[in-house]
């Protein structure tokens, strides 16, 4: 990490330097022998020769007004990055110093340990050391809080449609907008900029939990907006000039060499932040996604237009057959080189072929739609409700795109980041400022040891489920309240599976545990009679059916690694089923391990492959190196992990299509957004009728560890960080009533809040006939508090 930020500061020298030589240092009429040079030794010209004299060039530097202002801004960002880089020094040298001393992890063996590892030892030094003083044990889901704070709200935000990231134009239509310049302005504004909604790294400013004065800060949200869009404007040409020559000279070369990698494609921004779950590392997303990369390429190629292709392949004929004298004659007289544009054209040409080539699909390649949108729905886990069944429509095509887009738009995008960045803040974003008022304040926890979080990340199924999504009897929320497209309870099943030592709070084990039961149910059931479904069946017998029957289910779905389900199944039905059980959050692990064993005693051939396709070497893994053994394991149980997930999100999503078949969808994939309302309150909620003539969706109570004089068991600190439940006919506040989570587990019950709420921590909030603060009662709200601990 040092050495890179070393190179990046020398790179951004380098370019401002290389860049004002070439437009001030250089005499062009020479270098392209326009331009008679004498010279008394040779007659040859040199490359020095083009270049101008020191004294010259530096005056013509100075007589330049907008190369002085480029220079100066340049100075001034190179520094700020190298203040930035001594900062980060002294971070990386504590960080070096807690991997060596607290760990124990030399620096040797730190690149071939696995995040687990490193997890398992700080939850074991917490025991210990203390290294948080405001509990005792810590549990896996507050070290992804404390690592993934600011990154749970961008993915909240984003699944709420709070960004102004779609866009209704002209010629193109529907069109999303969200780079690396406006993700860096999101961030700034909200999160860590001068004036930002959070004071630091873990807390949110006082005054943003409270409703009383939301419009007023509603006001300077949207003042220092204007500000930050007003800056990004004065200084787009120097962005603009910066990215412009980066692009230059990072792709270039590239694009010489491998002409074809501008019609590669990538997944987007958007697409990472819309396909992430709560509590997800950058590895494991990165993991994830590129296990579906190669269906998602496969998908897109499928919608070539024939007109295009008929094309491509005429025009790589005829620059093919231009190229082909060309190359002759060079064979033949290489002095053809000499002649003025031919290297030029030789190269054009060339580039031109390439690209025709990515225009013009395999004709051994067989298209199937349907089949490759599922295999991409097994490792994405998220999916539109009407793409199932519509993956032949060019609608869903380009619906697709905006997650998987080229890398030429992606450059694209980049250059024109800092002329249309300043656009979005100041016309789009403004108009939201009180709907991210609102957002922050009623979304926002506090966690104790981890200070305040996105209630999403608590992954609570009663406070953010989705009665379509296996929810429903489970959850307590309001639409308004409510995770869309099934991701609180996709990334609960997510980080259960990616942390099976982790103990959920009592009802999220209910969920977990009846979820993966019907799931193995079912596929007990039926995973060794899939032969006897017919492919034409619409309507199969059960939803594990349907996904392992046909060319278009999980039983032909081929993951990253050779070793896919089906060959298990195939191998011996009862590991599926194997699998599956040992999925349970409190015996997990140990569960794995014992059927990884016996998988990797009956079927070497298969771990083999695993191995081969990850690059693992199976003879040094025979020789019986702990190392190496360590790593076969980690590898095995990464692809049951991901194999058990790709399961259960196919499961999900069958579910809920037959759930809400004959409903109309209340969410599809484009929601609508609210620019036009001036409260951020959504419409369902603002037109419900009064809480005492229907079932209003109830918030919580948080539960408190109550001190005791003995220990307080593991089990609770681990569980006590996440938030439960209040029966219906619980009084609004009750004081130190405990309630068993487990055996010798307290806790006391602090006063009951409508959701966005916030309490002081020695005083009972009053309960208020609306969950959601209405503008009439603007400056009648007190401050509250949500604590979780």
């Amino acid at each position: 990490m040092l050495l890179g930020e070393i190179f990046e500061l020398v790179q951004l020298l380098f370019v401002i330097c290389f860049t004002v030589f070439l437009t001030n240092c250089v005499d062009y009429d020479i270098l392209f022998a326009n331009k008679f040079v004498n010279h008394t030794d040779s007659s040859k010209v040199t490359l020095p020769d083009a270049f101008i004299p020191v004294d010259v060039c530096s005056a013509r530097i100075r007589d330049n007004a907008f190369v002085m202002f480029l220079l100066i801004i340049s100075g001034v960002f190179w520094l700020h990055r190298l203040v930035k880089f001594i900062y980060n020094v002294c971070c990386y040298w504590e960080i070096r110093s807690f991997y060596r001393n607290a760990l124990k992890m030399s620096m040797s063996e730190l690149p071939y340990a696995t995040w687990q590892e490193v997890q398992a030892r700080i939850v074991e030094i917490q025991k210990e050391h203390q290294i948080c003083i405001h509990k005792k044990e810590l549990s896996e889901l507050d070290v992804y809080h404390r690592i993934l704070r600011f990154k749970n709200y961008m993915v909240a935000m984003v699944n709420k449609s709070l960004l102004p990231v779609r866009f209704q134009l002209p010629l193109l239509g529907e069109y999303v907008f969200f780079t690396r310049g406006l993700k860096y302005n999101f961030e700034l504004i909200f999160f860590w900029g001068p004036g930002s909604l959070f004071e630091n790294e873990w807390s949110l400013k006082p005054e943003y939990k409270r409703g009383g004065n939301r419009h007023d800060l509603a006001n300077k949200l949207a003042s220092r907006i204007l500000w930050i869009g007003i800056a990004n404007l004065l200084l787009c040409p120097v962005i603009l000039v910066w990215q412009i020559l980066y692009a230059f000279f990072s792709y270039t070369e590239v694009i010489k060499r491998e002409p074809g990698s501008l019609g590669a494609r990538c997944w987007s921004l958007y697409g990472r932040c819309y396909l992430r779950h709560f509590n997800e590392l950058d590895h494991e997303l990165m993991s994830r996604l590129s296990k579906g990369y190669k269906a998602a390429s496969k998908y897109m190629n499928c919608f070539l237009s024939p007109l295009l292709t008929v094309l491509a392949k005429n025009l790589a004929f005829f620059a093919g057959s231009v190229l082909a004298v060309l190359i002759a004659f060079t064979i033949y007289d290489e002095d053809v080189l000499a002649v003025e544009h031919v290297l030029s054209s030789i190269t054009l040409l060339g580039v031109c072929i390439t690209i025709c080539r990515s225009f013009i699909p395999d004709e051994h390649m067989v298209f199937c739609p349907e089949q490759l949108l599922r295999v991409i729905l097994a490792h994405i886990h998220y999916m539109p409700d009407h793409w199932q069944g519509n993956a032949h429509r060019s609608e869903t095509r380009d619906q697709f795109s905006q997650l998987f887009q080229y890398k030429a738009v992606l450059i694209l995008e980049e250059l024109l980041s800092p002329v249309v960045t300043p656009i979005i803040l100041i016309f789009c974003l403004r108009r939201k400022s009180l709907e991210i008022i609102d957002f922050f304040r009623n979304f926002t926890v506090e966690v104790v040891g981890v200070g305040d979080t996105c209630s999403f990340a608590q992954m609570d199924i009663r406070q953010h489920g989705h009665p379509a999504w296996m929810s429903e009897g489970k959850t307590e929320a309001s639409i308004y309240q409510q995770a869309e497209d099934g991701k609180t309870e996709l990334s609960l099943m997510h980080f259960a599976i990616t942390n099976p030592q982790w103990q959920p709070p009592q009802e999220t084990t209910h969920f977990l545990s009846q979820l993966k039961e019907r799931v193995h149910r079912e596929v007990t059931g039926h995973v060794g009679d899939t032969h006897h479904y017919s492919l034409s069946e619409s309507e199969p017998r059960s939803l594990i059916a349907n996904l392992l029957a046909g060319p278009s289910t999980l039983g032909s779905v081929h993951f990253a690694r050779d070793a896919s389900l089906a060959n298990h199944a195939a191998a011996a039905n009862n590991d599926s089923a194997s699998a599956l059980r040992s999925l349970s959050p409190v015996s997990g692990s140990l569960y794995l391990k014992d059927s990884l064993s016996a998988a990797h005693r009956g079927h070497a051939s298969t771990v083999s492959k695993a191995m081969a396709g990850s690059g693992t070497d199976a003879r040094t893994v025979s020789s019986g190196s702990s190392a190496w053994e360590g790593q076969l394991t980690s590898l095995v149980l990464s692809e049951y992990a991901s194999t058990e997930m790709s399961l259960h999100a196919l499961y999900m999503h069958e579910f809920h299509k037959q759930q809400s078949r004959g409903a109309l969808p209340r969410h599809t994939w484009h929601r609508q957004d609210s620019d036009e309302s001036s409260d951020s309150i959504p419409d369902e909620v603002r037109s419900e009728p009064p809480r005492h003539s229907r079932n209003l969706p109830r918030s919580y109570t948080f539960p408190t560890a109550a001190p005791s004089p003995s220990d307080i068991p593991k089990s609770a600190s681990d569980t006590s960080t996440n938030t439960r439940g209040q029966q219906e006919g619980a009084p609004a506040s009750a004081d130190k009533q405990p309630d068993s989570l487990g055996a010798g587990t307290k806790f006391v019950r602090t006063a009951r809040v409508p959701m966005g709420g916030w309490a002081d921590d020695n005083q009972a909030a009053p309960q208020y006939p609306e969950a959601l603060p209405e503008e009439s009662s603007d400056d009648e709200m007190p401050p509250h508090i949500h604590k979780v601990t």
